[in-house]
């Protein structure tokens, strides 16, 4: 499982593991019933308190994408689906929110900002994707 964190996102960590998982999930990288990886082990990978690991993995139960089994670990929930337009657009507004903020802090305006996305997406080879 790649997980990815930023110091300088600006979003709490617990918050971006919970959403990165959520995205693994929705896009079948993670399937139902699969072990995720144990709490200290994560931690340890992306060099962050164990507490926080264990903070996601709680937020994450609670909202139905993973279950705990005592003694077993941490499982993808059976019945997790794909998430939904809605779900996929409140994601993608959430970073977009963050872009802003950060690119107002450095005094890009939003037609700059609208540009850089551009030419990166372009060379992602994504500029062509509705």
């Amino acid at each position: 499982m790649q997980i990815r964190i930023s110091q300088e996102d600006g979003t709490p960590i617990y918050q971006q593991v919970m959403h990165q998982v959520r995205l693994l999930v929705s896009t079948g990288r993670l399937e139902p019933g699969e072990q995720l990886p144990a709490v200290r082990r994560l931690a340890r990978q992306l060099l962050i308190n164990p507490n926080t690991v264990a903070r996601a993995y709680r937020e994450l139960e609670s909202g139905g994408v993973v279950k705990s089994r005592p003694g077993a670990g941490v499982f993808v929930a059976e019945g997790s689906s794909p998430l939904s337009r809605k779900e996929k657009n409140r994601l993608v507004n959430e970073r977009i929110d963050a872009l802003l903020i950060e690119a107002d802090q450095l005094n890009f305006d939003t037609e700059t900002v609208l540009t850089m996305v551009k030419q990166r997406s372009n060379q992602f080879g994504k500029g062509t994707k509705k």
